[in-house]
């Protein structure tokens, strides 16, 4: 391998191990101060100057939105460890709740990704494109197992524990999310054959 094409990987290892830095920064801010969080803040938590967090994401939406695409493919891949890991009932109720736990803190994003901005326009089919598959995968087998009750749209399962996210006004309750999606899991055991 020559000087250039080395110093080349070590050029990209250094952006990707930045860009990774920068997420799991941006994350952490978003989730205690808010989407709006100074971009200073992001870059002092990622060790960082502002200057590498512009180079990769030139604007507040673009960070937002590869934030939130790295939760939605870190949810989703771990459809098919649970599946591998655990019983079909066991596998779904765990994942169901973990999506309930990256719902539920997602709620500050949730006014930027409605906010009408073009830059996330692509979010939706992107979220549908990778969490139906892992949730239906899971249905699957849990239906198979008799474990749940058939033809349960993944979809809309996903959108009723969204909506089951939403908190109560002044509730101050953050375990009430996981107690009502526990609740719907039981609802799609009522009519299972197991």
């Amino acid at each position: 391998m020559s000087h250039l094409a080395r110093g080349d990987r070590v050029a990209r290892i250094d952006a990707r191990r930045n860009i990774d830095a920068l997420l799991a920064a941006a994350k952490e801010e978003f989730a205690t101060q808010g989407v709006d969080v100074n971009v200073r803040a992001i870059a002092a938590r990622a060790g960082v100057g502002t200057a590498t967090l512009y180079r990769h994401f030139p604007l507040r939406s673009d960070l937002i939105s590869a934030v939130f695409r790295r939760e939605i493919d870190d949810c989703a891949a771990e459809a098919p460890l649970l599946a591998a890991s655990h019983d079909p009932d066991q596998a779904l109720d765990l994942w169901l709740q973990r999506y309930t736990g990256f719902v539920s803190t997602k709620q500050g994003l949730a006014a930027a990704l409605h906010s009408g901005d073009p830059a996330y326009n692509a979010l939706p089919i992107y979220f549908e494109d990778r969490l139906g598959p892992a949730l239906k995968l899971l249905l699957e087998k849990a239906e198979a197992a008799g474990a749940v009750r058939g033809e349960i749209d993944p979809i809309d399962l996903l959108g009723a524990v969204a909506n089951l996210c939403i908190a109560a006004p002044a509730s101050g309750d953050s375990l009430r999310a996981h107690r009502m999606v526990a609740l719907l899991i039981d609802g799609l055991r009522y009519g299972a054959r197991g």
